[in-house]
């Protein structure tokens, strides 16, 4: 009799344990969906109007969901390929001349001549902010301030000035006019600031047309940049033009290492 109960008990517990084995299998289910990367939808952070331009181009929560973008500015001399990490802002410019790039704190360059005479810090991500527009106007530390519209060949364009607060970026004193089409809401032109080497407060405003679009992966991003004579308010010629192609943007992350400076040979003398 001693046995049976005995027997009775052990079968008992070996079925309580099963039991309890299922949630704990549930709760590591669980915990490894709780690792994908939720991405908030910051749509409502910004006013009705910049969150309808962000809208026509594809969305801001989309354009957030990415983590690599590359593209490539074309020249005669060979093409500038650019890739930036969306989420750190690590950059990377390279072409036959030279390579230069931003690990997150230092802004590096190599190359075999003095081709490129600029600043790497100022020139490492600078085609790129251009290029991102509007989607870099989402970022953090940021004040929208509606100003007046710009008027250009008897049709006006709604805008707003970007602001930034202390310490934000490299040049906080920067600022930045987004005017749209009242039609789609897509932007038209961009008037800016370059504060970088000065530090101080530019009146100076320099403005860009964006005139042509491509659609990749969902977001309409610039084809053809065309820099405008800007003076007291009044939109003139087109001075000078960018072209952009070999577009890439994507969720993919790319290794942090193309990033950094590349580590210098060492000659072996014998």
């Amino acid at each position: 009799m001693k046995k049976i109960i005995t027997l009775l008990f052990i079968i008992t517990v070996l079925i309580a344990c099963k039991k309890e084995i299922k949630p704990v299998k549930e709760s590591i289910v669980s915990e490894e969906e709780a690792k994908e990367e939720v991405i908030p939808d910051r749509s409502e952070n910004f006013p009705e109007d910049i969150a309808t331009i962000f809208k026509a181009h594809g969305g801001i929560q989309t354009f957030d969901e990415m983590n690599t973008l590359v593209f490539e500015i074309k020249k005669e001399e060979g093409n500038e390929k650019h890739t930036t990490d969306l989420k750190t802002r690590y950059a990377r410019v390279e072409s036959d001349k030279f390579v230069l790039g931003f690990d997150g704190k230092n802004a590096w360059i190599k190359q075999d001549s003095t081709y490129f005479k600029g600043n790497p810090r100022f020139y490492h991500n600078l085609m790129f902010y251009f290029y991102a527009m509007p989607f870099v106007l989402g970022d953090e530390g940021i004040t929208y301030t509606k100003v007046e519209e710009l008027k250009v060949d008897n049709i006006s364009y709604p805008g707003y000035k970007i602001s930034y607060g202390d310490g934000i970026g490299d040049s906080p004193k920067d600022n930045y006019f987004l005017y749209y089409d009242k039609d789609t809401h897509k932007m038209k032109y961009l008037g800016y600031t370059v504060t970088f080497f000065s530090k101080d407060v530019s009146e100076k405003i320099s403005l860009i047309e964006y005139s042509d679009w491509n659609t990749i992966n969902d977001l309409i991003l610039p084809k053809t940049l065309k820099w405008r004579v800007f003076e007291k308010g009044v939109v003139g010629d087109i001075k000078s033009e960018v072209n952009f192609e070999n577009t890439i943007i994507s969720i993919e992350k790319k290794d942090p290492i193309i990033f950094s400076k590349p580590v210098e040979k060492k000659s072996t003398v014998r």
